[in-house]
């Protein structure tokens, strides 16, 4: 596996129109791989890669269409870059805006890497991954092949096809069928996963490029971590306020949904000087900071948005972090809510 095994939900950008066009329920397939179905209204999610190429190896079987992956990338196309697409867009050259996907390739995916070389005039748009043997990853290559193709024909123009397309693997279909869905028959079992074309391409100007957009952009992203291994902790925060409102935010799930053993979990924790119960601690003391702000959520629906049961074990924990009752730390903040809505915390009262 990479040293980061993470990519963004914006990896499955238009994954409902296209599941369906292929004769599959989205919602289902994402259970079944262990995704949660919210992930599809919030690219800005983490999933688990190892669990997005269980996603992509379900559909094809599911679908019972071997190039699955491929035809997915090539319906995606630049829409999952999301904003790093408007980023590269607007650079100089189709050179300089490869060379700036390279560059901000890590907010999106942490799993792998794109590299772009010119070899003899030749250039080499490769997509790169240490893994080998994981499940589905084959779609996964065929699937950033179909997004490069879209990503050179949208900066260069339609009819760009390159020189060859290279893919590690052997074929999962009869090769015509290949050649009759990218115009090209791919080499196989290629020492990389990637596509060659003439370099002169790189030197092309873009028409619409923007030099003050392209710095707004830039100035945008800045903000947007990177999926660093580094950033556990960040990854752990986000899918607890994910999970909360189910009632699901245990360590046995998160761990689950990052494709790790709990244990390994912990012990990664452990090494950025945290624990998954410090982490989630501090994840229901943000939120629940931000609820008290809206007079109009009751206790009632903030334990619940929480993962508690009930109020007076929400009450409990309230006074464990801040030493005093909900209402009282209003009253400090001088936050005015409304009396009735504290009205659940008497009743709920053992």
């Amino acid at each position: 596996m990479a040293s980061n095994p993470f990519i963004r939900a914006l990896s499955l950008a238009g994954f409902d129109q296209f599941a369906r066009s292929q004769g599959l329920d989205p919602n289902r397939m994402l259970r079944q791989a262990s995704l949660p179905v919210a992930s599809l209204h919030r690219p800005e999610d983490i999933l688990s890669f190892q669990h997005y190429c269980g996603l992509l190896e379900l559909c094809q079987q599911g679908s019972n269409n071997p190039l699955f992956g491929l035809e997915f990338g090539l319906y995606q196309g630049v829409d999952v870059f999301g904003d790093i697409f408007f980023l590269i867009h607007n650079t100089r050259t189709v050179g300089d805006a490869l060379f700036e996907l390279r560059a901000n390739f890590s907010l999106y995916n942490g799993s792998a890497q794109i590299d772009l070389e010119v070899v003899d005039g030749v250039a080499v748009l490769s997509y790169q991954i240490d893994e080998t043997t994981m499940a589905g990853l084959s779609q996964a290559e065929e699937l950033a092949c179909g997004v490069g193709m879209q990503l050179m024909r949208t900066l260069v123009g339609d009819q760009w096809q390159p020189e060859a397309v290279m893919l590690r693997h052997s074929p999962h279909a009869d090769e015509f069928v290949y050649r009759k869905t990218l115009g090209i028959t791919p080499t196989f079992s290629a020492a990389h996963t990637g596509l060659l074309f003439d370099a002169c391409v790189l030197t092309q100007p873009l028409d619409c490029a923007s030099e003050a957009l392209h710095q707004l952009i830039a100035q945008h992203l800045s903000g947007m971590e990177r999926l660093s291994a580094d950033e556990m902790p960040g990854y752990v925060g986000q899918l607890l306020r994910n999970l909360l409102p189910s009632g699901r935010a245990t360590i046995d799930r998160v761990a689950d949904c990052m494709a790790l053993n709990p244990r390994t979990l912990q012990r990664r924790l452990e090494q950025k000087n945290t624990s998954f119960q410090q982490l989630l601690d501090e994840t229901r003391q943000q939120l629940v900071r931000n609820y008290l702000q809206v007079p109009t959520i009751s206790l009632t629906q903030m334990a619940h948005q929480l993962g508690y049961a009930d109020v007076s074990t929400f009450s409990r924990a309230f006074n464990r972090w801040f030493s005093v009752s909900p209402l009282e730390w209003c009253r400090q903040s001088g936050l005015r809510r409304q009396p009735l809505l504290f009205q659940n915390r008497l009743k709920d009262r053992p």
